[in-house]
């Protein structure tokens, strides 16, 4: 009994023993699964899966940004090689603000840019200039209020355009003077402005040459042309060409009781041939018009003045000449009438003077 109990107790043993060996085994990875047959148990093959973050792409870093300005770099024509950003920005401001000078015929002006509404885009400028290669050329955008030039153009030729002076005739010791008179001037203001707006967004500081047209005056010494001058108390009519005599002659006047009427008259009318009408005067009363021939007042030419019933004329009455004979008119021998005539033009000043 105590043989077979002891028996039966060793087998309940190795039952025991078995059942735990079997969950052990169960428990266990399994041994050589992916590694052939050797037996010998070296673990997985496969590690477990295990979830990674892939590192972050690496991009190349930026170059600094230089500290200068590469060397040779110009902004506008202004060199700003070598120079910082600071020292470029106020070179540039510096050199656009340099007045432009506007020449004039007689004297030169000067304007600022700021004045003419003209600003200039620097910092945009320097931060190119900081960008590009040695001996680089930058450009300098400029902004210009072209309505605020054209105005200043404007005022400037209120003070700057010269009307033009005619020359004026008059007498100096009873023989005609002419005045030389003077040419004007007008700015071409166009032109102007847009020479000024070209020199801002150019940075040109050189002189800009101001245009103008002439003004000519309408009368000169050479546009007087003759000028006739009879001098009532010599009974004289000279006949010049501006201040040149061409020639004198020996007339006759008024009466005391009919006056040639003094001062400056013109020659409105020529008649060849013409005829007499009695005027409305006491002296005509009851006379005849006379047609033209020998016996006419008049003689062979009429050269009326613009004083009333007053003019030039021939006289068949010779005796007359050199005398205060007529009745306001001024009396020529015929041939001279004639050669005065074919010379005189319309529109030519008479003065009349006493002496």
């Amino acid at each position: 009994m105590r043989r077979e109990g002891v028996a039966a107790l060793f087998l309940a043993a190795c039952a025991v023993a078995g059942l735990l060996s079997a969950v052990a085994l169960t428990a266990a990875p399994v041994g050589g699964a992916d590694t052939g047959t050797t037996g010998t148990d070296a673990g997985p093959t496969t590690a477990p899966p295990t979830e990674t973050t892939p590192p972050p792409t690496e991009t190349a870093p930026s170059p600094p940004r230089a500290l200068t300005i590469a060397s040779g770099v110009r902004v506008g024509g202004t060199p700003v090689g070598g120079l910082s950003a600071t020292a470029a920005d106020v070179q540039l401001r510096k050199t656009f603000s340099r007045p432009l000078r506007l020449r004039l015929p007689l004297r030169t002006i000067t304007v600022t840019p700021q004045e003419l509404g003209a600003a200039a885009y620097v910092g945009d400028a320097v931060k190119r200039a900081r960008a590009v290669r040695p001996g680089a050329r930058v450009p300098l955008s400029v902004k210009v209020d072209t309505a605020k030039v054209e105005r200043f153009v404007a005022a400037l030729a209120g003070k700057v355009d010269l009307e033009p002076v005619d020359s004026r005739l008059f007498l100096r010791g009873l023989k005609p003077f002419v005045t030389k008179g003077a040419p004007g001037r007008r700015l071409k203001q166009v032109l102007a402005t847009r020479a000024i707006v070209l020199a801002l967004r150019t940075h040109e500081r050189e002189p800009v040459e101001l245009r103008f047209d002439e003004l000519r005056a309408k009368v000169t010494p050479q546009s007087i042309g003759q000028v006739i001058v009879i001098r009532r108390g010599q009974n004289r009519l000279y006949f010049y060409n501006g201040m040149r005599l061409i020639r004198a002659f020996n007339v006759a006047t008024g009466l005391p009781s009919y006056p040639t009427p003094l001062g400056r008259h013109t020659v409105v009318v020529k008649w060849r041939n013409p005829w007499w009408y009695p005027p409305n005067s006491a002296w005509a009363k009851g006379a005849e018009p006379v047609p033209p021939g020998p016996g006419n007042p008049l003689g062979t030419r009429w050269m009326g003045l613009s004083a009333p019933l007053v003019g030039i004329h021939g006289t068949p009455n010779a005796a007359s000449i050199g005398y205060s004979q007529s009745h306001g008119c001024i009396r020529m021998l015929i041939p001279e009438a004639e050669w005065l005539f074919e010379r005189l033009k319309l529109g030519t000043p008479v003065y009349v003077v006493a002496q």
